[in-house]
């Protein structure tokens, strides 16, 4: 459908979810949903109301209309070197000793800036707003992907806002002095501090250096932790005890938490009354983790969905997300950084629906304030006209089908949502 292209412009009936439209009070239908008419002047919404009896403007017919998303947990980085260095048996094992392989053998720069770009691109057309991606920062590849990382968030400044967190063995912090310096690089780059945690002896005292370092540098942090269907991995406690010890005062972020669906029930609520009282936000990576977890080597199916409690976070007031994750890296073999493919493959795996609630918040709103962007992940009078427009008229309509044809405005403008060919990276696939 033809759109408006620049200037002054309404768009008569539009449907816009209740959750993500904070302030607006209208009468909603069973979903959450608002039909209503948005003006945009320049590249802000001026006003926000009712819809009209009688269409004035581009009539949108009912057409949902979301804000654009928030990808708080990615791996740009890792991104698309599947042709190069697939999983050889798709476990969890079989990706980090691929990922790590690959690392080694060809992570310059130039590698690591031309599928972030590529990647950067993707997750444009597709309607993303706000991406933060994990660096790997072992040794000593900390010093390659760290200045290209901030060139490129310099270069797609006012399109994705781009943050990024170390990534790490948390057993590496061992190495006091080169912790230390990955901190004081971290600080540099306004970054955030972030590990992958899993069940070791020495835990508690690893953990009180990374709050301590976070602390010192008014860093936020950011873990992996319990990325297993080990009933025994209990990191995500592990760090809700640290942050209530240290009564740490930024934000702090924990992906994954598979291992917390295996648990006895007294066991998960005594650590999501942790969880909550630490203040802790919980993103789930719904696609790798269903792609990862319980892959058997025996030709036997996979017993449960590798997802963590999400619903039980939040009865509990945990802020919860879901996100993006690996795309076409030796952890998950697919993907495409698009958010609504996230929140569909998330309604299906998790029931965000029967009700849908303010599900939706949980890829636009809710991450956006984990990663404290103002404004952004909500549809608002004088905020950015930075929206997406469907063809679906309901969840069933929009969940049912990809939306390839969606109209992605910034700044009040469509731009041109085409998605970048893969044979762009040929000649680093080998």
């Amino acid at each position: 459908m033809t759109f408006p292209n620049s200037g002054s412009y309404r768009l008569s009936n539009a449907r816009i979810h209740s959750s993500l439209a904070p302030g607006l009070s209208l009468a909603v239908d069973a979903d959450g949903f608002s039909l209503v008419d948005i003006e945009v002047a320049g590249d802000s919404i001026a006003r926000i109301g009712a819809a009209a009896k009688a269409p004035d403007g581009f009539d949108l017919k009912g057409r949902i209309v979301l804000p654009c998303f928030v990808d708080c947990h990615t791996h740009i980085d890792k991104g698309h070197i599947w042709p190069r260095r697939p999983n050889p048996d798709g476990t969890f094992t079989g990706a980090l000793a691929a990922a790590g392989a690959d690392r080694a053998a060809h992570w310059s720069a130039a590698d690591v800036a031309r599928r972030m770009d590529f990647s950067l691109r993707t997750a444009y057309a597709h309607g993303t707003r706000a991406i933060r991606t994990h660096l790997d920062s072992e040794a000593p590849q900390e010093s390659i992907s760290w200045p290209v990382f901030e060139e490129m968030r310099e270069r797609w400044r006012g399109r994705i806002e781009l943050q990024a967190a170390c990534l790490f063995s948390i057993q590496a912090v061992r190495d006091g002095g080169w912790f230390a310096g990955v901190a004081q690089r971290v600080a540099r780059a306004r970054g955030v501090l972030g590990a992958v945690v899993y069940m070791m002896p020495d835990l508690d005292q690893l953990l009180d250096v990374m709050f301590r370092a976070a602390s010192e540098h008014g860093l936020d942090l950011d873990f992996h932790a319990d990325e297993t269907d080990d009933a025994n991995a209990v990191s995500l406690r592990k760090i809700a005890e640290a942050a209530l010890r240290h009564r740490f005062e930024g934000k702090i972020l924990v992906g994954h938490c598979c291992s917390l669906a295996r648990q006895p029930n007294e066991e998960v609520l005594e650590t999501l009354d942790k969880v909550s009282r630490a203040g802790i936000a919980a993103v789930s990576l719904p696609m790798c983790n269903l792609y990862l977890q319980d892959r058997r080597q025996d030709a036997t199916t996979p017993r449960w969905r590798g997802v963590t409690l999400l619903h039980e976070m939040k009865a509990r007031g945990i802020p919860v997300s879901v996100a993006s994750d690996n795309v076409r890296d030796p952890f998950y073999a697919y993907g495409d950084l698009d958010m609504l493919e996230v929140y569909r493959m998330a309604t299906r795996i998790l029931h965000f629906d029967h009700p849908v609630a303010d599900w939706p918040r949980a890829v636009a709103a809710t991450p956006a304030e984990v990663m404290r962007l103002d404004g952004m992940g909500v549809l608002a009078a004088g905020g950015s006209a930075d929206f997406i427009v469907f063809k679906g008229r309901n969840w069933t309509e929009l969940l049912s089908r990809p939306e390839a044809d969606r109209i992605v405005v910034r700044n009040g403008r469509p731009i041109d949502a085409a998605t970048p060919d893969y044979a762009e990276l040929d000649d680093l696939m080998g």
